[in-house]
């Protein structure tokens, strides 16, 4: 597995375009906006609506918050997602860039096997459906909209920022160095490719996202709009709670939140990169 070297010059492309990003208020989702924002993009901020505090006061903060906007949004609700795209191009006037970033991870083990109720039957794992549920519905959304629960749905959440992000970038003018449409980057990580954890839920769905990236190609292909992906080692945030302060404590190494979003950023800005997915994890460490 062959190392890259950033070009921060491809930052310079972000400037008057327009960006919608997924899971946008807190963690790698925030400081993503964060880099956008500072590199003049306009962007459209989606998350929970128990987020809207901490998204608004981000953008009372900056020094031009006419840039940027918060649409409350559940990502596996195929309603909302269309709204938050309708929304954007309302605002913006069209989307060039899409970070489907939204995700949670699960706080025990799914494969438990001890936790039983009074009958001695072992109880579901609810947890797991809902980890499956929000990171896989809410990148692709497709029609399960009645059923939140249903167990692909975590990667049908990317799925429907993928779906979205293609119909609204199909129409767009060339907007990029390689004549593209449009750039949509697929938020998986390191388990999408190992495993080795408790979190099953998570490794599976992050699986499963890796295999959107590669089943996109071809519609991303017609249409003009280059799909990639980046996969983040061990990262600090609060979806990764206890998790990450027990590696932390064991003095393992980890990326930052800034360290992510720039990847991030730059390879959403990149026309080489086609169905490419990096994996993040800076060899400073």
């Amino acid at each position: 597995m062959a190392s890259i070297q950033l070009d921060p010059s491809l930052l310079n492309g972000i400037k008057g375009k327009t960006v919608v990003v997924t899971g946008a208020a807190g963690g790698i989702g925030l400081e993503i906006v964060r880099l956008y924002v500072s590199h003049g993009a306009n962007v459209v901020m989606a998350d929970l609506g128990r987020a809207a505090p901490t998204a608004e006061s981000f953008i009372a903060s900056l020094p031009d918050p006419s840039r940027v906007v918060f649409v409350p949004t559940n990502t596996v609700v195929w309603t909302e997602m269309t709204q938050l795209f309708k929304t954007a191009v309302k605002t913006f006037g069209s989307v060039e860039t899409v970070i489907a970033n939204a995700g949670v991870m699960e706080s025990h083990e799914t494969l438990d096997v001890e936790t039983v109720d009074a009958n001695g039957n072992l109880l579901e794992a609810t947890e797991a459906s809902k980890v499956i549920d929000i990171n896989i519905k809410g990148t692709l959304n497709s029609k399960f909209e009645s059923k939140p629960t249903s167990k692909i749905s975590l990667c049908l959440q990317t799925l429907a920022a993928l779906r979205l992000g293609l119909h609204h970038m199909k129409e767009n003018k060339e907007r990029f160095a390689d004549k593209s449409r449009g750039s949509i980057v697929l938020v998986i990580s390191t388990s999408g490719y190992f495993g080795g954890t408790g979190v099953t839920a998570y490794v599976a769905s992050k699986h499963a996202i890796a295999g959107l990236l590669r089943g996109s190609q071809l519609a991303a292909a017609k249409y003009g709009v280059r799909v990639n992906a980046v996969a983040p080692f061990v990262t600090p945030t609060n979806m990764a709670g206890g998790f990450a302060a027990q590696w932390a404590a064991k003095g393992f190494p980890s990326n930052t939140t800034e360290q992510v979003a720039t990847v991030i950023a730059t390879m959403s800005q990149d026309p080489e990169r086609k169905g490419a997915c990096y994996l993040v994890r800076f060899s400073h460490y």
